[in-house]
């Protein structure tokens, strides 16, 4: 008996199914109208999941998976979540927060012993941000997280970020804090007067809002703002910006005023194995100074001076080929000098070094600049030079440091004839660096009575980035 009513549950079950499929079939070419994902895979799901997919529990399963994708986070299993975003937004493209988060880990999370993240993974979340983007218009949020991948994460090419949060700001949901962000945005793509336009309507807008909203989250962004304003100001005219093109207005010596040579040099030494120590100088006296520090395959495909065509195309590609090599690290100056060491021997999947020949290079931006480095710097670099490596091509209208070195594959594995012998690589002009005999934590501040005097780092505030060598602008 019990057998028999097992056998009509069964059944109907069977039924139900097969009527839900009829059902999803007949509404299919509405709902791939109006909300299927543009471009769909479902090639990576499984039978099971398949079937429960086009028998219209799309959400139900997407919920799912996100929530097993949950306790991989928590275990660290970051490898394992990738396929499952990949499922939720196609069973759901309009899952925002899958989207969001899914694009922050595959730009952020995966790391090498040394907590570089792998760049090889930007163009695949740039890819996932824009999908999310186009298939939830209908809101700032996509829009936001990559103007913000292009602001923070990849701190360069500043016109993208530019142009993808002026997109977030024409919706009138998006956050009244997150607006800022496009004032920072507009300067660091050298457009001055517009960020000052900019703050401006902020400022205005923000007064009205006070009038309406007696909360203190109200009068708390007015005054933000209002700073932010004043600040700008301060610096526009420090900075020369006024006087700029106008002789008559022209009242004096600004700060940007008689460049100032860096005096950089570096050196490239390969200590065992895949274990560099990167070296040089930078003539910068005030703590602050992060140089971008990029180790790539010379042939390295869609690769720009010091970076790459991160905007490769709208393909979301879960992992990147196994054969290329691209290392991006920041170099962090203390005492008018650099000394990092970078072990790359344990992270075989990041670092495979299959290429013949790889190009070192080193690169440094005032846009991204510490606030007082570029207080003497200027926006564009119009207050900093270099006899040996100013350029000016590599990125348009802004003056920044240059410079590239390259070695083997077999002086980086140290093979053959370096398996004895050392592989260095350095610039003409490097002559070795000065640091504090009483250690290398030490930092050389100038004195008043004196030429310098040597304080322990927590002894100052540690303003500017002071501490760390991690990713960061500056």
């Amino acid at each position: 008996m019990a057998r028999a009513h097992r056998g009509k549950l069964y059944a109907a079950l069977a039924v139900a199914v097969v009527a839900a499929a009829g059902i999803n079939g007949a509404v299919y070419p509405l709902w791939k109208k109006n909300f299927a994902p543009k471009t769909a895979d479902y090639s990576g799901l499984s039978p099971d999941q398949l079937l429960f997919a086009f028998a219209g529990f799309r959400e139900l399963i997407a919920g799912i998976l996100w929530v097993r994708a949950d306790s991989y986070f928590s275990e660290g299993n970051y490898d394992a979540i990738l396929p499952i975003v990949r499922l939720v937004t196609l069973l759901d493209p309009h899952q925002i927060d899958v989207y969001a988060t899914g694009m922050w880990h595959i730009g952020y999370n995966f790391t090498d012993e040394g907590s570089r993240s792998d760049r090889r993974y930007i163009p695949t979340a740039l890819a996932l941000g824009m999908e999310g983007a186009k298939n939830n218009d209908y809101t700032y949020e996509m829009f936001y997280e990559v103007g913000w991948m292009w602001f923070h994460k990849i701190d360069d090419f500043y016109e993208n970020s530019v142009s993808w949060m002026e997109k977030a700001n024409t919706y009138d949901d998006m956050i009244p804090a997150r607006r800022n962000i496009l004032n920072n945005c507009y300067q660091r793509n050298g457009e001055v007067d517009k960020a000052l336009d900019y703050a401006y309507g902020l400022l205005d807008k923000a007064e009205k809002n006070m009038k309406n909203d007696r909360e203190f989250s109200a009068r708390q962004n007015r005054d933000t703002i209002e700073g932010n304003l004043d600040n700008l100001l301060v610096r526009m005219s420090q900075r020369g910006y006024f006087a700029k093109g106008a002789p008559d207005r022209n009242l004096g010596i600004y700060d940007t005023d008689n460049p100032f040579d860096v005096g950089f040099s570096a050196r490239v030494t390969v200590v065992s194995p895949k274990v560099i120590v990167v070296q040089g100088t930078w003539g910068v006296q005030p703590v602050g100074t992060r140089i971008r520090f990029i180790l790539r395959d010379a042939n390295f495909p869609n690769a720009l001076p010091a970076g790459m065509k991160w905007n490769q195309g709208t393909q979301v590609e879960l992992t990147p080929p196994k054969d290329q090599t691209f290392l991006q690290d920041q170099l962090f100056v203390r005492n008018q000098s650099f000394n990092r060491k970078i072990d790359m021997s344990r992270d075989l999947t990041m670092y495979p070094f299959v290429d013949d020949k790889y190009l070192i290079e080193f690169y440094y931006n005032p846009r991204s600049a510490a606030i007082h480095i570029q207080d003497k710097f200027g926006w564009s670099g119009e207050g900093m030079a270099d006899k040996n490596f100013l350029n000016q091509e590599i990125r348009p209208a802004q003056r920044v440091i240059y410079t590239t070195l390259s070695l083997t594959r077999d002086q980086i594995l140290r093979r053959g004839e370096w398996e004895t012998k050392v592989p260095d690589a350095q610039t003409k002009n490097y002559r070795g660096i000065k640091a504090p005999s009483t250690g290398s934590d030490l930092i050389t501040v100038p004195g008043l009575r004196g030429p310098s005097s040597a304080v322990e780092p927590g002894d100052i505030p540690q303003a500017g980035g002071m501490a760390g060598t991690g990713e960061g602008g500056g």
